[in-house]
């Protein structure tokens, strides 16, 4: 079997239809669009967790969540379990990273031959505050309806750092002489909020030519009590006024363009430096973002605004403009980099499927997995996707179910109603096959409360320093 280069492209809180292949009717993303033309974009896509750090070690690993107890953003990948990247590394291939990480720090063996400008967790702690799960006013939301529109910021110059050096990388890795593939891993920051935007891509969205958000009257709003809890705990759209929320948005649009335009000068890298033929390459993000739907913003719920992501890849034996409907999940990136690498072996006992063989056939029923166990929640959050349904799962609260054929907006809970009692006692039956959510949900609480005693009491960490993402300068 051919081994392939692998580019791997990855982005922060990029949601699924906020690009143009996936059919939006504005956003401007021409060059992840030529990527999805070029081969094959996955429809029913979704995060192992929507919300950085267990999205990242899940990525890592090949596994869910529950696997790895990465449960937060406080709880982060050091290492363990192994990574696709130490495979290729134990298998002799070049497999070297650029930009975020968001593990625990520079320490630990995370499976890279180099980790070129990396972003780790704060301190090697991260977001401490969200142990505390259920506590009010864990987070100061303010600051996020202030600082958007126009202009720059620390984390648009840390990614034009990551694409120039990713330019670099891939000029300078076309001049060596290598026997085997090379594997690289691009990771940049934005569309990640602060919502402060490049002025020439903020001014692509004047605010009279862009919708407004969505599902924001009474009967639509989340009417869930573990919802209602997230919303009450992280209630970021108080802070906004019609005018600030339309900003805000146009500012997400635009970054959006601005990572496009990032990722289009990589690959122009790429075909210039004459390894585009011989490179698979893949674009996803680590999860979604509201922008302002529901009253929501940021991520942390299993709505498909939040949970669902862009998935795309190209490159030799990839089928040209096509699209699958088959459920796919970022635990599929470990044997899929495997496959190119020609080490598919070596992921038979992890969570994924190849998307190389999900590519090309429908004959794969099945299903996928994706868990919450963070901030501003009182419970896990478990969501089984298959191809037609969504069911959640809050243990101690009531489930929610969902038929995402005919209400993809997600609006009408069919869970308890007796003509849907088969198709939601088989979704139970299909996600006690992946997890069991009750033992799981006990699991995490029990080892975040191991951490907070470890880092001082709950005392502590509510006094310790506030921030709402991870600042680009930081100790390791």
């Amino acid at each position: 079997m051919r081994e392939l280069n692998v580019l791997f492209l990855f982005s922060d809180e990029h949601r699924k239809d906020a690009l143009g292949c996936y059919g939006h009717p504005f956003v401007k993303t021409p060059n992840l669009d030529r990527i999805a033309a070029e081969g094959t974009r996955f429809n029913k896509a979704y995060t192992p967790s929507p919300i950085c750090v267990p999205a990242r070690a899940s990525l890592a690993t090949g596994r869910y969540v529950h696997k790895t107890r990465c449960w937060s953003n406080a709880q982060a990948y050091q290492g363990s379990p192994e990574s696709w990247g130490h495979v290729l590394q134990e298998n002799e291939r070049s497999v070297e990273s650029i930009g975020k990480l968001h593990y625990r720090g520079a320490t630990f063996d995370n499976g890279f031959d180099k980790e070129l400008l990396p972003l780790y967790i704060r301190d090697g702690k991260g977001w401490i505050k969200g142990l505390l799960r259920n506590h009010e006013s864990v987070l100061d939301c303010s600051s996020y309806a202030s600082e958007i529109g126009a202009g720059s910021s620390s984390y648009t110059d840390y990614d034009e750092g990551v694409t120039e050096s990713a330019c670099q990388w891939i000029k300078e890795s076309s001049e060596k002489a290598a026997d085997k593939p090379w594997t690289l891993f691009v990771s940049w920051l934005r569309p990640h909020y602060p919502l402060t935007c490049p002025i020439e891509f903020f001014d692509l969205y004047p605010l009279s030519g862009i919708d407004e958000a969505r599902f924001r009257s009474r009967g639509e709003l989340p009417d869930h009590p573990v919802l209602k809890t997230i919303m009450k705990n992280f209630d970021y759209d108080r802070h906004f006024t019609d005018e600030t929320r339309q900003i805000a948005r146009a500012s997400y649009f635009g970054l959006c363009s601005f990572l496009d335009y990032q990722v289009g000068q990589v690959l122009q890298s790429l075909k210039d430096s004459g390894q585009y033929e011989n490179t698979l390459i893949v674009y996803s993000s680590d999860h979604g973002d509201h922008n302002g739907d529901r009253g929501m913003w940021t991520k942390m719920t299993m709505y498909d605004e939040s949970s669902s992501i862009p998935l795309i890849i190209s490159g030799p034996g990839i089928p040209e403009s096509h699209s699958v409907d088959t459920p796919a999940s970022l635990v599929d990136i470990y044997p899929t980099i495997l496959n190119a690498a020609g080490l598919e072996d070596r992921a038979a006992a992890h969570d994924g499927i190849a998307l190389q063989k999900l590519a090309v056939s429908d004959d794969y029923d099945r299903s996928i997995l994706s868990e919450y166990h963070d901030g501003g929640s009182p419970t896990g959050l478990f969501m089984l996707r298959t191809s037609r349904w969504k069911y959640n799962v809050y243990p101690g609260f009531s489930p929610e179910l969902f038929d995402m054929d005919n209400d993809p907006e997600e609006l009408k809970n069919l869970a308890g109603q007796s003509r849907y009692s088969d198709v939601e006692a088989n979704c139970r039956s299909e996600m006690y096959k992946l997890v069991n959510p009750e033992v799981e949900n006990d699991k995490a609480f029990s080892d975040q409360s191991a951490l907070i005693e470890k880092l001082g009491g709950a005392d502590v960490i509510l006094n310790s320093d506030e921030f709402d993402f991870t600042p680009i300068s930081q100790s390791e």
